[in-house]
């Protein structure tokens, strides 16, 4: 008989309860406490324009939403004056907002610091030079205090009048997967990777940003090829997901930021459990398409769908392109209320978008509240401006 001194303590306590993650109860608390208005605005990220943190986090803080990204506009100088603009979003800092950028390098670089080789370079090289390129990219971001890349093109096309054919890692869905996976893997531990556009950009020459690009090629045809380089993404860990506006008309009827199908497909057949982001949503719009013209429409067509945040690059003025952040919510919320969003949908991916949050913060604990002081409110903070 073995000596009970021999047997690990926890084994002994038969029937004790597994240790409590403090991190999940964190976000459980945390979503428990939350009101159906501030559960919407958890899931948008926006653009506010200039390089003032004060404004932009003014924004910020009179919604509640979760994410910014980070524009030409909002890049006033260097990564170090980046990083002071970033520093004054988060008026929480148990639960940071989400920052993004678009740094794929070449023509699609925010910090125009970064001199690395564009996906087009690193097309006749090893991957291990595209691990490089990217984590060199990824320290830059991180220094300027974003957190998220939006950098990661897992596109392919061989059609040389492709509107993204210059931006993709390879020529063919072997070599790109190659170097998907290596992107992700330079990334890795320094910014939060995404893969864009699912389901795949290269298989229409057109511009999403002024159109909905359409392919009629099948679902067997799409596994064989465009699903390939963000299979070897999602594999390498990235944990973001950027859906498109991309219309295969042989497996949905509407766009794929705006298709229940292709987040299925992603969920269940490609194994991505993290966090899917829409492209902007005023692309959609831009299309000219009637059935997209309401932002509003758009961004509860995409929740439904089942991605996670909705992406809005706005102007300085919102209400120029039909946009009324009180009226989104309000409307958004009220779908929520009467079941055209499924509330636990929405808390599951509040749980993933948190997640980020939370792991960005560094911070342990149980959730508490701490009230008017997180959002610069506190009586002595409101005693110093008088």
């Amino acid at each position: 008989m073995t000596p009970i001194e021999a047997i690990p303590a926890s084994a002994r306590l038969v029937g004790a309860p597994a240790p409590l993650d403090v991190d999940e109860v964190y976000r459980e608390q945390r979503i428990a406490a939350m009101t159906p208005e501030q559960k919407i605005a958890a899931l948008i990220m926006i653009h506010v324009p200039g390089t003032d943190a004060a404004t932009i986090r003014s924004v910020i803080d009179a919604y509640g939403f979760g994410g910014v990204i980070l524009m030409g506009d909002n890049v006033g100088g260097p990564a170090s004056s980046v990083a002071e603009l970033t520093a004054g979003l988060s008026s929480d800092p148990g639960l940071p907002v989400l920052t993004a950028i678009d740094q794929e390098g070449g023509t699609v670089r925010r910090l125009q610091e970064d001199r690395g080789p564009a996906a087009r370079d690193l097309w006749g090289l090893d991957p291990s030079a595209t691990q490089q390129a990217f984590a060199d990219r990824s320290a830059l971001v991180a220094s300027a205090g974003v957190m998220i890349n939006f950098g990661v093109v897992a596109d392919v096309t061989t059609d040389r009048s492709s509107f993204i054919r210059s931006r993709t890692l390879g020529e063919t869905p072997a070599a790109a997967a190659e170097r998907v996976a290596a992107a992700v893997r330079g990334e890795s531990g320094v910014v939060l990777s995404t893969l864009k556009h699912f389901p795949g950009h290269g298989a229409s020459p057109d511009d999403s940003h002024v159109s909905i690009p359409q392919s009629s090629i099948d679902l067997a045809t799409w596994r064989e090829t465009h699903a390939i380089p963000f299979q070897a993404g999602i594999d390498a860990g990235a944990p973001l997901v950027m859906t498109g506006h991309l219309l295969f008309d042989q497996v949905s009827p509407v766009p794929a930021s705006l298709s229940p199908t292709w987040i299925t497909i992603l969920r269940d057949e490609l194994g991505f459990d993290g966090v899917i982001v829409t492209d902007d949503l005023l692309m959609l719009q831009r299309s000219g398409v009637a059935q997209y013209s309401d932002p509003t429409t758009n961004a509860l067509s995409a929740l439904a769908a089942g991605n996670d945040l909705v992406l809005f690059v706005l102007p300085a003025d919102p209400s120029t392109v039909g946009v009324d952040f009180t009226a989104l919510i309000g409307t958004l919320t009220t779908a929520l209320n009467d079941g055209r969003l499924d509330e636990s949908r929405i808390d599951a991916s509040l749980e993933r978008v948190l997640t980020l949050r939370r792991d960005d913060s560094g911070v342990s604990g149980p959730y508490v509240d701490c009230g008017l002081k997180c959002w610069g409110l506190s009586p002595r903070a409101l005693a110093s401006e008088n």
